[in-house]
């Protein structure tokens, strides 16, 4: 089956996320559906670009944003271009199609001082879960990691040496973020706390429970704290990660920095990463960073 060699690609030779892979598979299924029940038609290589713009149409008028239009869209292109690629079709019916329009939506960071509200306000001396609250919201605002890369940070991704930590990222991509001191002062006493669970997980967060701490969780977490202290509609880890980003450009980091510390791939150019070594990422971000020269 097409959809099913083309998930195979994506998975074992592109390697991408399990979430990315049951994304592609949930789009390809939707439009295969389409073009059965309109066009009686069971052969995707044999679509061409006036059935998908249909299907684009049907989709507008169903209500569904741009923005996830476009998502679709491009999972669909992709499909195509494996086709294209394994030469089971020669032209790719979506070669020429431009993307819907989308609204910029205007991510509004936390402010320092909400941030710090938050970080200060945590009752650290509690017990194990506040200590591992406080490291997680200082993890998300001192390395800009994402929701999913804090999840699966492990034990020995971090090295106190060097004072870095790895984490993985998007299409299994590897990086090393510099540690704050301050961080990793709160590191060590939740691994300490840690150890009482007695278990044997090798990821960093976990539960009460001591089970491997999950995405809702986390959500609910930052959200809870932040409702306290702003009154910005969204209150997320992401935010969290935009406010890593905004405030080090304010303090006047360097953009191809930043952009390597929140390890982003091709925003504008590869050039963007060829030229930092981390030393000199570290460097910037123990300037810039608004708690980087805070004292402990």
């Amino acid at each position: 089956m097409l959809i099913d060699s083309f998930l195979d690609y994506v998975s074992f030779e592109k390697k991408y996320s399990g979430h990315t892979v049951a994304a592609y598979k949930n789009d390809l299924i939707s439009f295969r559906d389409f073009i059965v029940t309109e066009y009686n038609q069971e052969e995707l290589m044999e679509v061409q670009y006036p059935q998908i713009r249909n299907w684009i149409v049907s989709l507008v008028d169903d209500k569904i944003s741009n923005r996830t239009i476009n998502r679709k869209v491009s999972s669909l292109k992709s499909f195509y271009k494996f086709l294209q690629k394994s030469e089971q079709i020669k032209i790719n019916p979506l070669s020429k199609h431009k993307a819907l329009k989308i609204a910029k939506k205007v991510q509004v960071p936390f402010t320092a001082k909400e941030i710090n509200a938050v970080i200060e306000n945590i009752n650290e001396e509690a017990d194990f879960t506040a200590v591992r609250n406080k490291l997680m919201v200082e993890l998300f605002y001192s390395t800009g990691i994402r929701r999913a890369e804090l999840i699966n940070i492990k034990e020995n991704n971090i090295s106190f040496s060097d004072g870095t930590i790895k984490v993985l990222g998007k299409r299994n991509k590897e990086r090393f973020v510099p540690l704050l001191q301050s961080v990793v002062s709160t590191l060590k006493k939740y691994l300490e706390l840690k150890k009482e669970f007695s278990i044997d997980l090798e990821e960093l967060f976990i539960t009460e429970k001591g089970n491997k701490i999950y995405e809702t969780l986390v959500y609910r977490i930052i959200n809870s704290y932040f409702s306290h202290v702003s009154s910005k509609v969204k209150k997320s880890p992401h935010i969290l990660r935009h406010s890593f980003a905004t405030h080090l450009l304010n303090e006047g980091a360097d953009l191809n920095s930043v952009k390597e510390l929140l390890g982003h791939s091709s925003l504008a150019s590869t050039q963007v990463y060829t030229h930092n070594s981390l030393d000199v990422i570290k460097k910037v971000y123990n300037q810039a960073h608004p708690r980087g020269n805070k004292k402990v």
